[in-house]
Protein backbone atom coordinates (compact mmCIF):
# COMPACT_ATOMS: atom_id res chain seq x y z
CA UNK A 1 0.00 0.00 0.00
CA UNK A 2 1.44 3.25 -1.09
CA UNK A 3 1.78 5.81 2.23
CA UNK A 4 1.95 9.61 1.61
CA UNK A 5 4.65 10.92 4.01
CA UNK A 6 4.51 15.24 4.73
CA UNK A 7 7.82 16.27 5.50
CA UNK A 8 7.74 19.37 7.97
CA UNK A 9 10.92 20.89 9.15
CA UNK A 10 13.98 19.37 9.67
CA UNK A 11 17.59 20.11 10.42
CA UNK A 12 19.85 22.24 8.56
CA UNK A 13 21.05 19.85 5.86
CA UNK A 14 19.61 18.17 2.96
CA UNK A 15 19.02 15.23 4.91
CA UNK A 16 15.25 15.55 5.00
CA UNK A 17 15.55 15.87 1.01
CA UNK A 18 17.45 12.70 1.01
CA UNK A 19 15.28 10.76 2.48
CA UNK A 20 12.27 12.32 0.89
CA UNK A 21 14.08 10.62 -2.70
CA UNK A 22 14.73 7.81 -1.35
CA UNK A 23 11.06 7.23 -0.11
CA UNK A 24 9.85 8.58 -3.68
CA UNK A 25 11.92 5.82 -5.20
CA UNK A 26 10.45 3.05 -3.58
CA UNK A 27 6.87 4.56 -4.58
CA UNK A 28 5.78 6.41 -2.04
CA UNK A 29 4.07 9.59 -2.37
CA UNK A 30 6.25 12.72 -0.65
CA UNK A 31 5.37 16.39 0.04
CA UNK A 32 7.15 19.08 2.05
CA UNK A 33 5.66 22.36 4.31
CA UNK A 34 8.36 24.79 3.85
CA UNK A 35 8.82 27.69 6.34
CA UNK A 36 11.14 29.80 5.63
CA UNK A 37 13.81 30.31 2.67
CA UNK A 38 16.61 27.61 4.32
CA UNK A 39 13.64 25.04 4.13
CA UNK A 40 13.00 25.59 0.55
CA UNK A 41 16.46 25.76 -0.59
CA UNK A 42 17.39 22.27 1.04
CA UNK A 43 14.39 20.72 -0.22
CA UNK A 44 14.84 18.68 -4.04
CA UNK A 45 12.57 15.95 -3.69
CA UNK A 46 9.68 17.39 -5.15
CA UNK A 47 6.11 18.62 -4.27
CA UNK A 48 6.33 21.48 -1.99
CA UNK A 49 3.96 24.08 -0.30
CA UNK A 50 5.23 27.74 1.33
CA UNK A 51 3.84 28.36 4.75
CA UNK A 52 3.71 31.99 4.72
CA UNK A 53 1.15 32.74 7.43
CA UNK A 54 1.19 32.76 11.27
CA UNK A 55 1.49 30.07 13.90
CA UNK A 56 -1.72 30.61 14.47
CA UNK A 57 -3.21 29.54 11.19
CA UNK A 58 -1.72 26.63 11.06
CA UNK A 59 -4.41 24.24 12.51
CA UNK A 60 -6.72 24.61 9.68
CA UNK A 61 -4.31 24.48 7.17
CA UNK A 62 -2.79 21.47 8.61
CA UNK A 63 -6.34 19.54 8.68
CA UNK A 64 -7.24 20.60 5.50
CA UNK A 65 -3.88 19.50 3.64
CA UNK A 66 -3.98 15.95 5.74
CA UNK A 67 -7.13 15.73 4.33
CA UNK A 68 -6.90 16.79 0.76
CA UNK A 69 -3.44 15.54 0.09
CA UNK A 70 -4.36 12.13 1.78
CA UNK A 71 -1.32 12.26 4.34
CA UNK A 72 -0.37 8.96 6.41
CA UNK A 73 2.63 10.07 7.91
CA UNK A 74 4.32 13.31 9.11
CA UNK A 75 8.38 13.66 9.43
CA UNK A 76 9.61 16.42 11.20
CA UNK A 77 12.77 17.42 13.50
CA UNK A 78 12.15 18.29 17.14
CA UNK A 79 8.54 17.86 19.09
CA UNK A 80 8.71 21.25 20.31
CA UNK A 81 9.05 24.02 17.62
CA UNK A 82 5.99 25.74 17.40
CA UNK A 83 5.65 25.10 13.76
CA UNK A 84 4.90 21.28 14.75
CA UNK A 85 2.93 21.31 17.83
CA UNK A 86 -0.33 21.53 16.01
CA UNK A 87 0.68 19.00 13.25
CA UNK A 88 1.58 16.68 15.92
CA UNK A 89 -1.76 16.63 17.47
CA UNK A 90 -3.99 17.04 14.83
CA UNK A 91 -2.14 13.75 13.55
CA UNK A 92 -2.86 11.99 16.75
CA UNK A 93 -6.66 13.05 16.31
CA UNK A 94 -6.72 12.05 12.96
CA UNK A 95 -4.57 8.29 13.43
CA UNK A 96 -1.90 9.79 10.91
CA UNK A 97 1.52 8.42 12.29
CA UNK A 98 4.17 11.00 13.47
CA UNK A 99 7.93 10.45 13.17
CA UNK A 100 10.05 12.40 15.40
CA UNK A 101 13.66 12.94 14.55
CA UNK A 102 16.23 14.65 16.73
CA UNK A 103 19.77 14.34 17.98
CA UNK A 104 20.77 10.74 19.47
CA UNK A 105 20.75 9.65 22.78
CA UNK A 106 23.97 7.94 22.66
CA UNK A 107 25.89 10.28 20.33
CA UNK A 108 27.94 10.86 18.27
CA UNK A 109 27.34 7.78 15.87
CA UNK A 110 23.40 7.69 16.66
CA UNK A 111 20.44 9.70 16.09
CA UNK A 112 17.16 9.69 17.27
CA UNK A 113 13.75 8.44 15.09
CA UNK A 114 10.75 8.13 17.46
CA UNK A 115 6.72 7.54 16.88
CA UNK A 116 4.89 10.50 18.45
CA UNK A 117 7.67 12.71 20.46
CA UNK A 118 10.76 12.26 22.05
CA UNK A 119 12.91 13.23 24.98
CA UNK A 120 10.61 14.30 28.21
CA UNK A 121 7.62 13.00 25.43
CA UNK A 122 9.36 9.72 24.69
CA UNK A 123 6.89 6.52 24.69
CA UNK A 124 9.91 4.61 26.41
CA UNK A 125 9.12 3.21 29.67
CA UNK A 126 10.30 4.61 32.91
CA UNK A 127 10.24 0.88 34.80
CA UNK A 128 13.09 -0.87 34.84
CA UNK A 129 12.03 -4.12 34.79
CA UNK A 130 10.90 -3.70 31.21
CA UNK A 131 14.35 -3.03 30.12
CA UNK A 132 15.93 -5.99 32.11
CA UNK A 133 13.10 -8.07 30.26
CA UNK A 134 12.98 -6.51 26.74
CA UNK A 135 17.27 -6.43 26.94
CA UNK A 136 17.33 -9.85 26.75
CA UNK A 137 15.40 -10.38 22.82
CA UNK A 138 17.72 -7.72 21.84
CA UNK A 139 20.94 -7.40 19.91
CA UNK A 140 24.24 -6.75 21.87
CA UNK A 141 24.87 -2.72 20.42
CA UNK A 142 28.52 -1.42 20.48
CA UNK A 143 29.42 1.89 19.41
CA UNK A 144 27.71 2.19 15.35
CA UNK A 145 29.94 2.18 11.87
CA UNK A 146 31.49 5.27 12.50
CA UNK A 147 31.95 8.60 10.23
CA UNK A 148 33.32 11.81 9.96
CA UNK A 149 33.75 15.29 8.65
CA UNK A 150 30.19 16.14 10.80
CA UNK A 151 31.45 19.46 12.09
CA UNK A 152 32.74 21.40 9.32
CA UNK A 153 29.70 20.01 7.06
CA UNK A 154 26.92 21.18 10.05
CA UNK A 155 29.01 24.23 10.45
CA UNK A 156 28.47 24.88 6.45
CA UNK A 157 25.16 23.66 5.71
CA UNK A 158 24.32 26.18 9.00
CA UNK A 159 25.73 29.17 6.91
CA UNK A 160 23.91 28.24 3.72
CA UNK A 161 20.12 27.46 5.75
CA UNK A 162 20.65 31.01 7.08
CA UNK A 163 21.60 33.03 4.07
CA UNK A 164 18.78 31.41 2.41
CA UNK A 165 16.76 32.72 5.18
CA UNK A 166 17.51 36.51 4.69
CA UNK A 167 14.61 36.23 1.94
CA UNK A 168 11.97 35.81 4.68
CA UNK A 169 11.07 39.57 5.18
CA UNK A 170 9.36 38.92 2.16
CA UNK A 171 8.58 35.42 1.35
CA UNK A 172 7.89 34.32 4.49
CA UNK A 173 7.11 37.60 6.06
CA UNK A 174 5.67 35.88 9.63
CA UNK A 175 8.06 33.27 9.94
CA UNK A 176 9.55 33.55 13.72
CA UNK A 177 12.15 31.30 14.35
CA UNK A 178 12.19 28.72 17.53
CA UNK A 179 15.11 29.99 18.82
CA UNK A 180 16.03 32.61 21.26
CA UNK A 181 18.46 34.69 19.73
CA UNK A 182 19.12 35.47 16.05
CA UNK A 183 21.33 33.32 14.02
CA UNK A 184 23.78 36.05 13.27
CA UNK A 185 24.15 36.94 17.08
CA UNK A 186 25.07 32.83 17.87
CA UNK A 187 27.55 33.52 15.49
CA UNK A 188 29.27 36.28 16.46
CA UNK A 189 29.32 34.88 19.89
CA UNK A 190 30.73 31.54 18.17
CA UNK A 191 33.83 33.83 16.48
CA UNK A 192 34.93 35.45 19.67
CA UNK A 193 34.56 32.00 22.19
CA UNK A 194 36.39 30.61 19.36
CA UNK A 195 39.49 33.25 19.72
CA UNK A 196 39.13 32.60 23.89
CA UNK A 197 39.43 28.75 23.30
CA UNK A 198 42.61 29.17 21.20
CA UNK A 199 44.61 30.25 24.91
CA UNK A 200 42.09 28.20 26.79
CA UNK A 201 42.63 24.50 25.48
CA UNK A 202 45.92 24.09 27.56
CA UNK A 203 45.09 25.72 30.64
CA UNK A 204 42.12 23.75 30.79
CA UNK A 205 44.13 20.53 29.90
CA UNK A 206 46.49 21.07 32.86
CA UNK A 207 43.65 21.92 34.83
CA UNK A 208 42.39 18.41 33.90
CA UNK A 209 45.61 16.67 34.34
CA UNK A 210 45.97 18.09 37.54
CA UNK A 211 42.76 16.74 38.91
CA UNK A 212 43.98 13.51 38.15
CA UNK A 213 46.83 13.38 39.11
CA UNK A 214 46.07 14.77 42.69
CA UNK A 215 43.45 12.26 43.16
CA UNK A 216 40.91 14.64 43.58
CA UNK A 217 37.41 13.99 44.70
CA UNK A 218 35.31 16.27 42.33
CA UNK A 219 32.01 16.18 41.15
CA UNK A 220 31.51 16.92 37.65
CA UNK A 221 28.95 19.62 36.70
CA UNK A 222 28.17 19.78 32.28
CA UNK A 223 26.23 22.60 30.97
CA UNK A 224 23.81 22.23 28.72
CA UNK A 225 22.81 25.13 26.52
CA UNK A 226 20.20 28.10 27.24
CA UNK A 227 18.54 27.40 24.13
CA UNK A 228 18.03 23.66 24.13
CA UNK A 229 14.41 22.93 24.48
CA UNK A 230 15.04 20.25 27.08
CA UNK A 231 16.28 23.41 29.29
CA UNK A 232 13.37 25.91 28.22
CA UNK A 233 10.50 23.87 28.18
CA UNK A 234 10.94 20.55 29.92
CA UNK A 235 12.98 22.09 32.92
CA UNK A 236 12.53 23.65 36.27
CA UNK A 237 15.56 26.34 35.07
CA UNK A 238 15.13 29.00 33.50
CA UNK A 239 18.64 28.57 32.04
CA UNK A 240 22.20 27.49 33.05
CA UNK A 241 23.01 29.74 35.51
CA UNK A 242 19.65 28.86 37.34
CA UNK A 243 20.80 25.73 37.26
CA UNK A 244 24.29 26.65 38.21
CA UNK A 245 23.42 28.35 41.14
CA UNK A 246 21.13 25.61 42.57
CA UNK A 247 24.00 23.25 42.41
CA UNK A 248 26.64 25.44 43.75
CA UNK A 249 24.55 26.77 46.82
CA UNK A 250 23.66 22.70 47.05
CA UNK A 251 26.96 22.09 46.88
CA UNK A 252 28.92 24.76 49.05
CA UNK A 253 26.50 23.46 51.83
CA UNK A 254 26.15 19.97 51.97
CA UNK A 255 29.53 18.27 49.81
CA UNK A 256 32.51 17.20 51.44
CA UNK A 257 35.08 19.60 52.71
CA UNK A 258 37.36 18.07 50.39
CA UNK A 259 35.27 17.60 47.15
CA UNK A 260 35.37 20.11 44.54
CA UNK A 261 33.23 20.62 41.92
CA UNK A 262 34.36 21.12 37.71
CA UNK A 263 32.01 23.07 35.44
CA UNK A 264 32.37 22.28 32.08
CA UNK A 265 30.78 24.51 29.52
CA UNK A 266 28.75 23.19 26.70
CA UNK A 267 31.53 22.50 23.26
CA UNK A 268 28.82 24.68 21.16
CA UNK A 269 28.11 27.05 23.45
CA UNK A 270 27.64 31.20 22.15
CA UNK A 271 29.13 32.33 24.81
CA UNK A 272 26.32 34.75 25.29
CA UNK A 273 26.34 34.30 28.74
CA UNK A 274 29.86 34.04 30.47
CA UNK A 275 29.39 31.09 32.82
CA UNK A 276 32.41 31.30 34.04
CA UNK A 277 32.54 34.94 34.98
CA UNK A 278 29.01 33.98 36.68
CA UNK A 279 30.02 31.16 38.17
CA UNK A 280 33.56 32.03 39.80
CA UNK A 281 31.61 35.52 41.17
CA UNK A 282 28.72 32.96 43.02
CA UNK A 283 31.64 30.64 44.37
CA UNK A 284 33.29 33.60 45.93
CA UNK A 285 30.36 34.94 47.03
CA UNK A 286 29.81 31.39 48.43
CA UNK A 287 33.56 30.66 49.67
CA UNK A 288 34.29 27.72 47.47
CA UNK A 289 36.33 29.38 44.92
CA UNK A 290 39.23 27.33 46.33
CA UNK A 291 36.93 24.32 45.21
CA UNK A 292 35.53 25.40 42.06
CA UNK A 293 37.11 24.80 38.70
CA UNK A 294 35.38 25.73 35.53
CA UNK A 295 36.54 24.50 32.04
CA UNK A 296 35.68 25.72 28.27
CA UNK A 297 36.86 22.54 27.10
CA UNK A 298 38.67 19.50 27.81
CA UNK A 299 38.30 15.85 27.09
CA UNK A 300 34.79 14.60 28.46
CA UNK A 301 35.77 10.84 28.97
CA UNK A 302 38.33 11.26 30.96
CA UNK A 303 36.61 13.45 33.23
CA UNK A 304 33.81 11.10 33.42
CA UNK A 305 36.57 8.37 34.36
CA UNK A 306 37.46 10.32 37.52
CA UNK A 307 34.54 12.04 38.40
CA UNK A 308 33.01 10.79 41.92
CA UNK A 309 29.42 12.14 40.84
CA UNK A 310 27.87 14.01 38.21
CA UNK A 311 24.83 16.12 38.20
CA UNK A 312 22.93 17.28 34.84
CA UNK A 313 19.60 18.40 34.08
CA UNK A 314 18.56 16.19 31.14
CA UNK A 315 22.12 16.23 28.84
CA UNK A 316 22.84 12.99 27.39
CA UNK A 317 26.03 13.56 29.32
CA UNK A 318 24.14 11.45 31.42
CA UNK A 319 24.54 8.35 29.05
CA UNK A 320 27.75 8.89 29.18
CA UNK A 321 28.22 8.87 33.01
CA UNK A 322 26.28 5.97 33.17
CA UNK A 323 28.82 4.18 30.73
CA UNK A 324 31.81 5.24 32.80
CA UNK A 325 29.30 3.47 35.91
CA UNK A 326 29.65 7.20 37.59
CA UNK A 327 26.87 7.93 40.04
CA UNK A 328 24.26 10.34 38.47
CA UNK A 329 21.54 12.66 39.06
CA UNK A 330 19.54 13.99 36.95
CA UNK A 331 17.28 17.15 37.91
CA UNK A 332 15.02 17.20 34.71
CA UNK A 333 13.16 14.00 33.57
CA UNK A 334 15.28 12.55 30.74
CA UNK A 335 14.91 9.00 29.78
CA UNK A 336 17.76 7.56 31.92
CA UNK A 337 15.98 9.04 34.79
CA UNK A 338 14.73 6.11 36.83
CA UNK A 339 15.50 3.69 40.24
CA UNK A 340 18.88 1.62 39.50
CA UNK A 341 20.28 4.12 37.27
CA UNK A 342 20.10 7.50 38.60
CA UNK A 343 19.83 8.65 42.58
CA UNK A 344 16.38 9.23 42.98
CA UNK A 345 16.79 11.32 45.92
CA UNK A 346 17.10 15.18 46.48
CA UNK A 347 20.07 16.99 45.31
CA UNK A 348 21.40 17.89 49.45
CA UNK A 349 21.75 14.03 49.80
CA UNK A 350 23.57 13.17 46.79
CA UNK A 351 26.50 14.94 47.47
CA UNK A 352 27.22 11.82 50.76
CA UNK A 353 24.65 9.51 49.18
CA UNK A 354 25.98 8.12 46.41
CA UNK A 355 24.68 5.13 44.53
CA UNK A 356 26.94 3.40 41.88
CA UNK A 357 24.31 2.90 38.79
CA UNK A 358 23.16 -0.94 38.30
CA UNK A 359 25.65 -1.75 34.93
CA UNK A 360 23.41 -4.84 34.14
CA UNK A 361 20.62 -2.49 34.46
CA UNK A 362 22.04 0.13 32.19
CA UNK A 363 23.53 -2.60 29.54
CA UNK A 364 19.41 -3.16 28.92
CA UNK A 365 18.53 -0.32 28.83
CA UNK A 366 20.81 1.22 26.55
CA UNK A 367 20.41 -2.12 23.93
CA UNK A 368 16.55 -1.40 24.39
CA UNK A 369 17.13 2.31 23.47
CA UNK A 370 19.16 1.69 20.32
CA UNK A 371 17.06 -1.13 19.00
CA UNK A 372 13.84 1.16 19.24
CA UNK A 373 15.11 5.07 18.77
CA UNK A 374 18.29 5.25 17.55
CA UNK A 375 19.60 5.15 13.76
CA UNK A 376 23.60 4.73 13.19
CA UNK A 377 23.96 7.56 11.13
CA UNK A 378 24.02 11.64 11.32
CA UNK A 379 22.51 14.52 9.62
CA UNK A 380 25.28 16.55 8.23
CA UNK A 381 27.91 15.19 6.59
CA UNK A 382 27.56 12.67 3.42
CA UNK A 383 28.39 9.62 4.92
CA UNK A 384 26.32 10.17 7.91
CA UNK A 385 23.33 11.55 6.14
CA UNK A 386 23.78 7.94 3.36
CA UNK A 387 23.70 5.81 6.54
CA UNK A 388 21.22 7.32 8.20
CA UNK A 389 18.81 8.01 5.21
CA UNK A 390 19.12 3.71 4.23
CA UNK A 391 18.28 3.10 8.01
CA UNK A 392 15.27 5.25 8.14
CA UNK A 393 13.53 4.18 5.42
CA UNK A 394 12.69 0.27 6.68
CA UNK A 395 11.54 2.21 10.37
CA UNK A 396 9.21 4.83 8.70
CA UNK A 397 7.56 2.03 6.82
CA UNK A 398 6.77 -0.60 9.79
CA UNK A 399 3.29 -0.81 10.93
CA UNK A 400 4.32 -1.01 14.06
CA UNK A 401 7.78 0.85 15.63
CA UNK A 402 10.32 -1.08 17.29
CA UNK A 403 8.98 -0.20 20.57
CA UNK A 404 5.40 -1.29 19.59
CA UNK A 405 6.67 -4.80 18.24
CA UNK A 406 9.27 -5.07 21.25
CA UNK A 407 6.33 -4.24 23.81
CA UNK A 408 3.85 -6.38 21.86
Amino acid sequence: MTRSFLFLQGVCSPFFSRLGEKLKAQGQDVSKINFNGGDAAFWRAGQATPWAGSVDGLADFYQDYYQTHGITDIVLFGDQRPVHKPAIELARQNGLRTHVYEEGYFRPFWLTLERSGVNAHSLLPKNPEFYLEAGRKVPNYRNGETFGGSFSARAWHDVLYHVCSLRNRWAFPEYVSHAPHSVWTEYSGYVKRAVRLGGRKRRDADAIASLVRKDRVFYLLPLQLDSDTQIRLHSCFENMSHFMDRVMRSFAAKAPADAWLVIKNHPLDPGLVHHERNAMALAKELDIQHRVVFLESGNLPTLLSHATGVITVNSTVGGSALWHARPLIALGQPIYDMAGLTFQGQLDEFWQELQMPDMRLFHHFRNVVIHTTQINGGFYSEDSIRMAVERSVERLMAEKSPLEALSA
